[in-house]
């Protein structure tokens, strides 16, 4: 981690560098000698942090890289308070006219802490240069060497999966059955089937069981069991594999293996397997690179050989398919039965049936929980439980320790080992991005927006050519997905990640890495302390502020806050002053109604939000906040902006009030951001949501500036200037998604002519009048979401979106005045989801056979004159739920099973009836319910 550490700083150093009006002459000679040392150490830091993190016992090491690590962050510290110093000198005392009086008191005032800071990078200077003198001692190793150089003598714990008896394992049968089907198929095509899933999901032990199954054994003539690991040597992967072969023959090797090359081995190996029936095990595969390395090794003799790969990697799954032959066996968690069932027998030692005592199944069942299906994780607590006396007092005890326990008790230190192997092989801007998880609360699902935009603001990110840093945080992000380190936990209807979160084992490891290293703390109260190199700093369920008196002088970088009750004007004040050097203040669902002047003094930060707080007021210190690059006010009160904002020119996400459902289709506020001055100067917008149209026509002449916007929202657009909005848009090539709302429901919008619509556009939401669905929708090749509500419609508007190529989500609210909908045959081919709401005059539903193929969810009403159940439903054999919402209950009668219309809805998997209650609440009912109700 010193490695991330120390490389951050020095991507921090170069723009400081390159801006060199920033620091006073001599100053910038002093930091780029700095730089240059920190880069002379940088390529042997990553054999000393993989020493100081295995090597138990090499103090050295550990403390060699701990100095090197203070030290990175001593240098933050003294050029962060130096650029703050700066800039309040240039606020307060250099005006944009200068007169001389006042250039003299400003370079007087420049030139003020420059011996203090000399002294400062003198000093650290000197520690550098020892740091690296002592490093020599050790005989660290460059990390420029190539694939398979590293020695990896240390025990890998995963060795003993490869020996579980069967009668230990337990819900891996059907997993089993089914690669054994896939290896012993007829095709005579070589086979590469790779299984993939995070680490301690028992991959190696259901191969293994693959491997030694007897119908496999029979199949085969030739098989060979090699494990891979992270580093290998190709050379002598291939030699041990040709041994492997021999060896599984009970065949003598020849001695001239020993001896070869690695193309003499590749000549051997080929030879050997040409005639030969073959199966071979590559086991723990960490690099796409293997494959291209070791395919040509094994010849395609169509004799119905199999290659069997396991990796945590679905980047390395990928890129051993090569054609329609090869698969991906994508291996999920036990389920919550299964894992019960495999702690009993591992903890109680109950038998097959694994059944524990009735007064100890429910702690045992949180116990499981808690390991959310891994079995590496059920079999080593089960293993301690096994240990100790079987009380509940005693589980109980193990259940409210269970995070500390991972990290400290001896009996699941390999457990530990093996979840941090991933971690380990992580380059550092990917263990920055994944040491963030631990920040957040157990079992917390953070929405994908949200994380991007915090991983650009802490810096983890770096630029890349042709790329903006959002593309770049989304490739970081994927990679941790394909990993396996990270889980989605909700994805939108076309496939985008919406939340992401954290298996909770990996993240106790994280979090203890975490604070070892300084790279955040979470605080919950009480004693739990930290010193003053922590870097983040993420508060749980505290009410109070001793974590403010504990030491005034802090690195903090970061403040998050989750399940605070209470957060007085006093703290805020406080914090603002304590924490001076932020970059991100994320005060997301905090109680709070308080934003502090001083908010403006923190000239480093680059995120803000108040999301969900009752915060009414943004102070006009805010345009002070010059690196400030977002602004997230969603569901706050703030519905005015001062008119300083505009001094924001690296604001690139300006997130304000948005539409609030109470119900699926009710809304209950349309206020929006009301900006008292332009936008023209922030250039670099890419998300401006939601803002009111009250500036008239100047703030769509302004609009036409923001050539990078991606998502814009606009409310209370009167009808003239919806011509002039036209034109901003069309202006917009880069825009994703588009949100207009009149001044009211009976209010017009008048979205007709735009010229070049947004070809990129794929959300697209239009709430107020419409003579007609604007033509130019048609065009919009990669539209995913449309949205129609209040338009008030006689023309059916499923003539123009029903051939829309990508649509996946229609919603129609109230804006169809016509008596009859009809889906033709061939309409809508790629859509999942349908929503049509509150539609008064509709009589009759038509679904023609053909159309909605994939549509997988229906939600439909409340539509008074719609008595028929339509029968077209029966067509849609994809659909998974259907819900209707304030219907009679004679129409709901007609689909109980039973019932004159039940055939149309039997092959759905669930079918709801929601009925209102007490205003805009609603009750579910099940098919179930209304049986018993009519019954």
């Amino acid at each position: 981690m010193t490695e991330a550490v120390v490389s951050l700083v020095i991507q921090n150093l170069v723009p400081l560098l390159v801006d060199q009006a920033s620091f006073v002459s001599g100053i910038h000679r002093e930091i780029a000698q700095i730089k240059g040392e920190l880069e002379s150490i940088h390529s042997f830091i990553k054999d000393a942090d993989a020493r100081a993190e295995k090597e138990t016992f090499n103090y050295g090491a550990k403390t060699w890289v701990n100095q090197l690590r203070e030290v990175a962050y001593e240098i933050e510290d003294v050029i962060d308070n130096y650029v703050l110093y700066m800039a309040k000198v240039e606020c307060r005392h250099c005006p944009r006219v200068f007169s001389t009086l006042s250039k003299a008191v400003c370079k007087t005032l420049r030139l003020k802490p420059c011996s203090e800071m000399s002294r400062e990078i003198k000093h650290i200077k000197e520690r550098i240069h020892a740091i690296k003198e002592r490093g020599k001692s050790f005989g660290f190793r460059s990390s420029e060497l190539g694939v398979g150089q590293e020695d990896e003598s240390w025990h890998d714990p995963r060795v003993t999966s490869l020996f579980i008896e069967e009668a230990e394992v337990v819900g891996i049968g059907p997993h089993r059955d089914t690669l054994v089907e896939w290896l012993v198929n007829a095709s005579p095509k070589r086979r590469v089937i790779s299984v993939v899933g995070m680490g301690g999901l028992g991959k190696t032990t259901l191969v293994r069981k693959v491997y030694e199954n007897q119908v496999v054994i029979k199949h085969f003539n030739s098989k060979a069991w090699i494990t891979v690991s992270q580093s290998y040597k190709v050379e002598e992967l291939l030699r041990r594999t040709l041994k492997q072969f021999y060896k599984a023959r009970k065949e003598n090797a020849p001695t001239e293996i020993d001896k070869m090359d690695e193309t003499l081995l590749i000549i051997e190996l080929r030879q050997y397997l040409m005639q030969k029936r073959y199966m071979v095990v590559f086991d723990d595969v960490w690099t796409v690179e293997f494959w291209a390395l070791i395919r040509h090794t094994l010849p395609d003799n169509s004799q119905g050989s199999r290659v069997l790969i396991t990796t945590r990697s679905d980047n390395v799954a990928f890129s051993c398919k090569e054609s329609s032959f090869d698969d991906i066996y994508k291996l999920q968690p036990l389920p919550q039965e299964a894992a019960l069932e495999l702690f009993s027998k591992k903890a109680f030692h109950s038998g097959v049936e694994g059944d524990c005592s009735s007064d100890l199944k429910e702690v045992s069942t949180n116990i499981v929980r808690r390991c959310e299906g891994l079995p590496l994780a059920i079999v080593a607590i089960a293993g301690m439980v096994s240990t100790k006396r079987k009380t509940l007092s005693e589980l109980q005890k193990l259940e409210s320790s269970l995070g500390s326990e991972i990290l400290t008790n001896p009996h699941l230190s390999n457990m530990s080992r093996i979840l941090s192997l991933s971690y380990y092989d992580l380059p550092y801007y990917l263990k920055l991005c994944l040491m963030h998880f631990g920040m957040l609360p157990e079992d917390y699902s953070i929405r994908h927006a949200r994380l991007l935009r915090l991983w650009i603001a802490e810096g983890f990110v770096k630029g890349a050519k042709g790329k903006t840093m959002e593309q770049v945080a989304e490739e970081c992000l994927a990679e941790l997905i394909n990993r396996s380190l990270v889980q989605v936990s909700r994805i939108d209807v076309d496939g985008k990640i919406r939340t992401i979160r954290v298996h909770d084992l990996m993240r106790e490891i994280i979090l203890s890495k975490s604070e070892e290293l300084c790279f955040g703390h979470v605080w919950t109260g009480g004693s739990s302390g930290f010193d003053g190199l922590t870097r983040r700093l993420s508060i749980h369920r505290c009410n109070e502020d001793s974590f403010l008196k504990r030491n005034r002088k802090f690195g903090i970088r970061s403040l998050s806050m989750f399940q605070v009750d209470n957060l007085p004007c006093s703290i805020m004040r406080e914090l603002v002053k304590v924490f001076k050097l932020l970059k991100v203040l994320d005060l997301q669902d905090a109680p709070t109604d308080f934003l502090p002047e001083e908010v403006g003094d923190l000239f480093h930060l680059r995120y803000l939000s108040l999301r969900n707080t009752k915060t009414e007021k943004i102070p006009r210190s805010i345009g002070k906040l010059h690196n400030l690059q977002t602004l997230d006010l969603k569901c706050s009160f703030v519905h005015e902006l001062p008119g300083e904002l505009k001094r924001l020119l690296n604001l690139q996400y300006l997130i304000g009030y948005s539409y609030e459902y109470e119900t699926d289709f009710s809304i209950s506020a349309q206020k929006g951001l009301k900006l008292k001055q332009g936008l023209g100067h922030l250039e670099n917008l890419q998300k401006l949501y939601l803002v009111e149209a009250n500036r008239g026509i100047s703030l769509f002449k302004e609009l036409r500036k923001l050539k990078l916007l991606k998502k814009l929202g606009i409310t209370k657009l009167e009808t003239p200037n919806g011509k002039f909005l036209c034109e901003s848009i069309a202006s917009m090539s880069h825009l994703e998604s588009l949100e207009v709302c009149s001044t009211g429901e009976e209010d017009k919008l008048d979205l007709q002519f735009i010229s070049s619509p947004p070809q990129y556009l794929k959300r697209l939401y239009l709430k107020g009048r419409l003579e007609k669905v604007p033509a130019w929708i048609s065009k919009l090749k990669n539209l995913i979401t449309v949205s129609l509500m209040w338009s008030g419609l006689m023309i059916d508007p499923l003539e123009i979106l029903q051939n829309l190529p990508n649509l996946s989500e229609l919603v129609i609210q109230e804006a169809f005045l016509g008596e009859e909908l009809v889906f033709q045959a061939t309409s809508f081919q790629k859509l999942k989801i349908l929503k049509l709401y509150n539609m008064n005059s509709l009589m009759a539903l038509t679904i023609e056979r053909g159309a909605l193929p994939l549509l997988q969810l229906l939600k439909i009403g409340p539509i008074p004159r719609l008595n028929n159940v339509p029968s077209g439903i029966c067509h849609l054999r994809n659909l998974t739920s259907l819900r209707f919402y304030d219907v009679s209950k004679e129409f709901a009668f007609k689909l109980l099973p039973g019932g004159q219309d039940f055939w149309v809805v039997e092959h759905i998997q669930t079918v709801l009836f929601h009925y209102q209650l007490q205003g805009e609440r609603y009750r579910t009912c099940t098919v179930s319910d209304l049986t018993l109700m009519k019954n």
